[in-house]
């Protein structure tokens, strides 16, 4: 059996590691980090997300703050309420819950957000600061990978790192970081994607496999090679009966069969998802402390 890479478990260590720092940060008289969340519209998913988030604030000592707005709001209102979250000197650092209806430009919104505030790491500056190897808020996802990979030992250099989606949430980032000269990092990196041959010549090479597409069961056992490292970063909702919400979470991986070849896998859910959410945590920490743009 392989060692199941416990993301709820490692979240939880991460949390109680950052609740203590913030108790200590608070007897000595510092300011308590605070993350704020723009959401716009009714997506049942994001408004899960982000009550999560203030969830998860509550209970390592942050304050946070949530902004709710109709889908109707323009694109020019919604960048005045991004204006006003770069300008609020309380706020330490803030994110605006994708997607976005369709008449607003997400570029352009992500781009609004000041760099030193931007904790889910999406502006183009932190983007091109991690790719040059520069101090940098790295996107959420990313950075919970990073700490799964590290916290568990898994060795990466030298290894052959095959990554499946080339999102700039998830897969873009992630190939970046573990090619990178750091530990995770100096992998061998292939970045594959929905328009690639041979899907399965590429995987079976994989010595660590990092998944992030979105479509259940892509990956199955006759893909990968025995001892293989998987990390699945796929959450999709699929219709259930049995389940009280009416849907279960499915990964990119089939996991019953992939499972039996891999050393290590993550499970879904209580794999990365929980440690994206602990990746905006550590990111707010850092913009508190000042320790990337000060």
């Amino acid at each position: 059996m392989p060692i199941l890479l416990d993301g709820k478990k490692l979240a939880s260590e991460i949390k109680e590691e950052l609740k203590n720092k913030t108790i200590q940060l608070k007897s000595a008289g510092g300011k308590v980090p605070h993350l704020s969340a723009i959401l716009v519209g009714t997506d049942g998913a994001s408004q899960t997300y982000v009550n999560a988030k203030v969830k998860d604030c509550e209970e390592v000592g942050f304050e946070s703050s949530k902004f709710v707005f109709d889908d109707t709001i323009t694109e020019e209102e919604l960048l005045h309420e991004v204006d006003k979250l770069n300008n609020d000197d309380r706020v330490d650092g803030f994110i605006v819950q994708l997607p976005l209806p369709k008449h607003i430009n997400v570029d352009k919104v992500l781009s609004a957000i000041k760099p030193e505030k931007d904790v889910d790491g999406f502006h183009p500056v932190n983007f091109g600061r991690m790719a040059s190897n520069l101090p940098a808020y790295i996107p959420a996802t990313p950075y919970g990978v990073m700490e799964l990979l590290k916290r568990y030992d898994i060795p990466t250099r030298g290894k052959h790192c095959v990554v499946v989606g080339r999102s700039h949430i998830v897969g873009s980032p992630v190939s970046i970081l573990m090619g990178s000269a750091n530990y995770p990092g100096d992998a061998t990196v292939t970045l594959t994607h929905r328009f690639t041959e041979n899907l399965e010549h590429y995987t079976k090479q994989a010595d660590i496999l990092i998944v992030a597409v979105g479509k259940p069961g892509l990956i199955t056992a006759d893909m990968v090679k025995e001892g293989v490292v998987v990390i699945d970063v796929g959450t999709t909702r699929v219709a259930d009966a049995t389940k009280k919400a009416g849907f279960a979470l499915k990964g990119d991986v089939l996991f019953e069969t992939v499972a039996e070849k891999a050393s290590h896998i993550t499970p879904v859910p209580g794999g990365v998802g929980p440690m994206t959410r602990a990746g905006l945590l550590m990111n707010t920490w850092l913009a508190a402390k000042n320790e990337i743009y000060g």
